[in-house]
């Protein structure tokens, strides 16, 4: 089994490099230096989340895809998560299976639907109110296209006919598709498309309760639910001080999205010792959830050091549970 088949067995770990930065996106060969060691550090997934308009530096999901694809050879590599809706979906087939051939089948693609700033709906030409139903739609075409010859889509949004898309991708039927989201079309989304959902900002509760309706929906749609797992992706702060993880993390979200996440901080974003980060694991790992993205939540010059302690000093306690 590859890399990305392997994700979601037993339990797993990934690290998040993601827009926006609060401050200066850091330079890109740096980035992919870092990508490297995150390989050597023996993390199972490196994952590159997706905006792209915003007030604060953003970077491409897909071209930092294909650099990282470039410089390792071993890690899966996903988008966490890409906005399917802003984009035609056949161009995205093609792309994503191109990364899975510069990767040797190492692709994960993670999707949602965004909406949490208008803006770049707007200057895309998607109205806000189409993404659910353009997304379900996209994700129809992009198997269609991964597996069929001479596909022939009649759809609301993307009608073709006559298409055969050459290469396709490495894996067999395309890689894998994480449905991120929290909302009850995400989780039907799950069920109908989804290897795994990605879930954020969600207690231990609310994801096995999120799953076993997943399962269920699944299971309507004639899909074998046991082959849905749960992931999350977490923002996290390491630091020996619980005041001033909590102090950097919230300030870095606060800046880097423009919103204000004081209500939510301390139930949902690990910070702290490393013991306080892994038992916010054991209780996720206890509801079920098998795969693990960490974004860290610092000054983009921090980040090296996230990442060195999270693989030192949390991961190694969950390793023997693999």
């Amino acid at each position: 089994m590859n890399a990305a088949g392997r994700l979601g067995e037993g339990v797993t770990f990934g690290i998040n490099i993601g827009a926006p930065f609060a401050d200066r996106m850091p330079d890109p060969r740096r980035l992919c230096d870092l990508v490297e060691e995150i390989e050597a550090l023996g993390f199972d997934a490196m994952w590159v989340s997706d905006h792209i308009l915003l007030p604060k530096d953003v970077h491409d999901c897909l071209v930092f895809l294909s650099a990282f694809a470039a410089r390792t050879t071993r890690i899966a590599l996903g988008a966490s998560v890409l906005l399917l809706p802003l984009r035609h979906p056949t161009v995205i087939a093609k792309s994503v299976s191109i990364l899975d051939h510069l990767s040797n089948g190492r692709m994960v693609l993670g999707v949602g639907v965004g909406g949490e700033f208008a803006e770049e709906f707007e200057a895309c030409g998607v109205p806000l109110k189409e993404r659910g139903a353009r997304t379900d739609e996209a994700l129809e075409v992009l198997r269609r296209l991964w597996t069929e010859e001479s596909v022939t889509h009649e759809g609301r949004f993307y009608p073709f006919r006559d298409a055969n898309m050459l290469p396709r991708p490495v894996q067999p039927g395309g890689p894998a598709i994480w449905v991120g989201g929290r909302s009850d079309a995400a989780l039907q989304r799950t069920a109908r498309f989804g290897r795994a959902w990605l879930s954020y900002l969600q207690s231990p509760d609310r994801v096995a309760a999120g799953m076993e309706t997943v399962r269920g929906l699944a299971r309507d749609n004639g899909r074998a639910p046991e082959g849905i797992f749960s992931a999350i992706l977490q923002f996290v702060c390491v630091d020996d001080s619980r005041e001033k993880a909590r102090t950097t993390a919230l300030h870095e979200m606060n800046r880097g999205y423009g919103a204000n996440f004081e209500k939510v901080f301390d139930r949902y974003v690990p910070h702290g010792p490393p013991d306080d980060i892994a038992d916010n694991v054991a209780r996720y790992r206890e509801a079920g959830v098998r795969h693990f993205i960490f974004r860290p939540a610092c000054p983009s010059d921090r980040i090296p050091n996230q990442v060195r302690r999270i693989a030192g000093e949390v991961i190694p306690r969950f390793r023997t549970s693999r």
